[in-house]
């Protein structure tokens, strides 16, 4: 049996049913869930999806922030965290993470270059390189560069404590592959 999948969103959105059609349990929490002090959910992996920083899309940042040291906690204990673009021009987009990572808004569309030799290389299993749209990428951050643009990181690798984010600007849903993979296992940790 898999552990529980997190998506951290407003409301209900057809991400959730594509990551359940990958086999994987999926449960939704909404940003005020998330910033009660007495929230206290079990999972094995958190996804933040693509505008979670923009407030015409989502109220999420202002959550991550107040759950910043329980998200840090998540992975150091073995939690994993798939993070998409914040969907807007902000350096700070990722400072609820317990690590250094700033980005910069642009969309790109055309060829990345990517380390096929690192696992989280799957999560580009069912597309064509060079024809894969990013809306940034990011300029500084302390991770492991797994695919980039000409203008830099646009997936960044970093393991923290037990656990280890996937941070991505890739403005697709990841491929079925990787996310049956990384959503893999049994342990569930408390958020």
């Amino acid at each position: 049996m898999s552990a529980v999948t997190c998506l951290l969103w407003d409301e209900k959105t057809m991400f959730s049913r594509f990551v359940e059609e990958c086999g994987v349990t999926c449960e939704q929490v909404t940003p005020q869930l998330l910033a009660t002090p007495f929230f206290r959910g079990r999972y094995g992996v958190l996804i933040i999806p693509t505008g979670f920083a923009n407030p015409s899309y989502s109220r999420l940042l202002p959550a991550l922030r107040a759950s910043s040291s329980r998200i840090r906690k998540f992975l150091e204990n073995g939690g994993r965290i798939l993070v998409f673009g914040p969907g807007i021009d902000r350096k700070d987009a990722y400072d609820w993470l317990p690590f250094r990572v700033t980005y910069t808004h642009r969309k790109q569309e055309g060829g990345i270059e990517c380390s096929r030799s690192h696992r989280c290389a799957l999560l580009f299993s069912e597309f064509n390189l060079s024809e894969i749209e990013c809306d940034g990428f990011f300029p500084e951050h302390e991770g492991e560069v797994v695919a980039r643009t000409r203008d830099g990181a646009v997936l960044v690798y970093k393991a923290t404590g037990k656990g280890e984010a996937v941070i991505t600007t890739i403005h697709e849903y990841p491929s079925r592959a990787f996310l049956t993979e990384f959503c893999s296992g049994t342990s569930e940790i408390l958020l």
